[in-house]
């Protein structure tokens, strides 16, 4: 015979907290072993994983296109500084425009808290420089397309001739550019130009085309001086004339008579002050003439000009010296 135990409800509520206690035990143990012990992960994690694995994969993939991608801007930004500005004069881009930042708020701010957010935000950091880089370089390069256009107008009108007639028998290399003992007073003086000492009267040409800014006179300083806008950066001045037979905003081209050399102004002598400026600086016109130019080649390309004047027709200004 067995005998019937009654269980009374409370030990029947234990039993079941127990057995719920010992079954959460086992799978918070089971857990433990299967993450921590093994090395093994949840299918939840597997699958982000793979996802955050995928993503690292695409974005070293668009970080080695934007390596190739800045090698070729790079090359591109040599190419345009040291071959295609430097043929035009042009200045080199600066390195601060180059590299300019995107200013304002966080553009980033939205990948923030994002899962790679570190990641996302070097590439589109990278993205952004290399979109702002392309950009520069193409505006760059339309100036160096628009400049090509206009190279023909260009070889004209740099001053590239000497402003006499290259007769060395006619002419003396009086003074250079550069540092010199002023021949007045004496004093160190920087002499911004090139003086040819020759007779009074003789022709002085314009060494490029442009058009006739300014005619002055100046009774302690240059005398009478004709300045010429080249264009492109350049001008070209011609002092101590003895006398002018262009007047302001005339069009002038290479060859052209201007005046004839005198010694108006602050002279020891006749002579032919000349400059030329780039970009509102002077700089040597020793480096835009050869005086080994035969005299003949000269006279031919002075008659030509002449030539061309007189079929044009263009009515002649003189300005003497008596003043």
């Amino acid at each position: 015979m067995y005998e019937v135990v009654k269980v009374s409800h409370k030990s029947r509520l234990l039993r079941t907290v127990l057995v719920l206690l010992g079954g959460f035990a086992c799978f918070a143990l089971y857990f433990w072993l299967y993450t921590s012990v093994l090395g093994l992960e949840t299918p939840k994690t597997a699958i982000l994983r793979r996802q955050n694995a995928a993503w690292s994969s695409k974005i070293e993939l668009l970080n080695r296109e934007m390596d190739r991608n800045e090698s070729a801007l790079k090359d591109l930004e040599v190419r345009g500084d040291d071959i295609y500005r430097s043929i035009f004069g042009m200045n080199k881009i600066p390195e601060e425009v180059l590299n300019a930042g995107f200013g304002g708020v966080n553009r980033y701010a939205y990948l923030d808290g994002l899962s790679g957010s570190s990641l996302l935000r070097s590439a589109a950091v990278r993205l952004d420089v290399l979109t702002k880089q392309a950009y520069v370089q193409s505006k760059a390069y339309d100036e160096v397309a628009n400049m090509s256009r206009h190279a023909g107008e260009l070889a004209s009108s740099i001053p590239a001739i000497p402003p006499v007639v290259p007769d060395k028998s006619k002419y003396r290399a009086s003074s250079p550019f550069g540092g010199r003992a002023d021949p007045i007073s004496g004093r160190y003086a920087f002499h911004e130009g090139f003086d040819f000492a020759m007779k009074r009267g003789s022709p002085v040409y314009a060494t490029g085309d442009g058009v006739v800014e300014s005619v002055t006179f100046q009774f302690f300083g240059y005398g009478n001086m004709v300045t010429i806008d080249h264009g492109f950066g350049y001008k070209t001045r011609y002092a101590h004339l003895n006398s002018i037979s262009v007047v302001e905003g005339m069009k002038i081209k290479r060859g052209e008579c201007i005046g004839e050399v005198g010694n108006t102004g602050k002279t020891t002598g006749p002579h032919l002050h000349y400059e030329v400026h780039y970009r509102g600086n002077p700089v040597n016109p020793a480096n835009f003439f050869d005086l080994d130019m035969s005299v003949a080649e000269y006279e031919t390309m002075v008659k030509n000009k002449e030539e061309d004047s007189q079929a044009q027709l263009r009515p002649s200004f003189r300005l003497s010296t008596n003043r």
